[in-house]
């Protein structure tokens, strides 16, 4: 006897199965492989060639498993792992089990490369050098994992997991944190490597930024003025930027108004000055950072 035919399944019932289940392709799978690969062994070498031998740490958990393992006289990559699985449970409650996953790959591969690393000797004894290019080097590779959908510190996990419970956002519990992992460091080493490790982490912080943004940083810009149409062209000529025009209402007035947007570069934020300049030097101008661009005609078109 024939089996009659299964219903097809309804528009929506096709989106939300693409949603549960989109397969990752064989090229993405290998990017974040080789970024994870890349970025734990970077990070690895900041900790036992620059960090670790001159008694300077990080902040986060990777601080606190260097001071238990100074402490107790114990392998490092021991502490890296077990201060970070409790944060890998919250990762995958609050993100999601990829992340969960990928965290965990990263953590392990960290973990086994400072094994392998650790009868290296330091590049340099020197504190000052230790302390600027082992930052750069953990923050690069932080940077690198992030961009695969992982982590190397659960210290944000964290954070996003009591900040519901506490009326601190999630940065001030980090610095916090960070501060009070620090201030202990001058108790377990000195205080002059705890001031290094400040110096440490803010290098650190400020190279994840760097990877994850690029130094060609992107801003936008919204433009409230009366030569709307002549902005918006001479940005296109002389910038070779896409423009849009938003529609606004002055709250005091009630006047339509036509809000000029754009996407330019840093470098290019002079030039737009110049341009406002030109046109009507009363224009109202507002900047701001983006972190990601993608799409649209962002691409900087010829300009002749």
């Amino acid at each position: 006897m024939q089996r009659p035919p299964m219903p097809s399944p309804s528009p929506e019932e096709v989106l939300r199965l693409k949603r549960e289940h989109n397969p990752i392709k064989p090229t993405e799978l290998l990017s974040k492989g080789l970024l994870l690969l890349i970025g734990s062994f970077i990070f690895a070498i900041g900790l036992e060639a620059f960090l670790v031998p001159n008694q300077i740490i990080d902040g986060g958990i990777v601080g606190v498993s260097i001071i238990t393992s100074y402490l107790t006289e114990t392998k490092l990559a021991i502490w890296l792992v077990l201060f970070n699985l409790p944060f890998i449970f919250f990762g995958y409650r609050q993100i999601g089990k990829t992340f969960a996953v990928v965290t965990l790959v990263a953590i392990m591969l960290m973990s086994g490369f400072t094994v392998l690393l650790h009868t290296i000797e330091p590049f340099t004894d020197d504190l000052l050098l230790s302390t600027v290019f082992g930052g750069f080097l953990l923050g690069a590779g932080i940077g690198l994992v992030i961009r695969a959908g992982g982590s190397l510190d659960g210290t944000e996990i964290l954070a996003v997991s009591f900040t519901d419970r506490l009326p601190f956002s999630v940065g001030e519990i980090v610095m916090f944190f960070n501060i009070f992992i620090l201030g202990t460091a001058g108790f377990v080493f000195s205080w002059d490597r705890a001031m290094y490790s400040l110096i440490t982490y803010f290098v650190a912080f400020k190279t994840i930024d760097i990877v994850l943004e690029g130094l060609d940083q992107s801003k936008a810009a919204w433009i409230i003025t009366t030569s709307p149409d002549d902005i918006g062209q001479a940005i296109m000529d002389r910038l070779g930027r896409g423009v849009t025009y938003l529609h606004g209402e002055g709250a005091y007035t009630g006047d339509g108004k036509k809000v000029v947007f754009t996407v330019i570069s840093r470098l290019e934020e002079t030039k737009l000055k110049d341009i406002l300049d030109d046109y009507d030097e009363k224009a109202f101008l507002a900047i701001g950072n983006i972190h990601d661009v993608r799409g649209g005609q962002f691409k900087k078109k010829n300009i002749h």
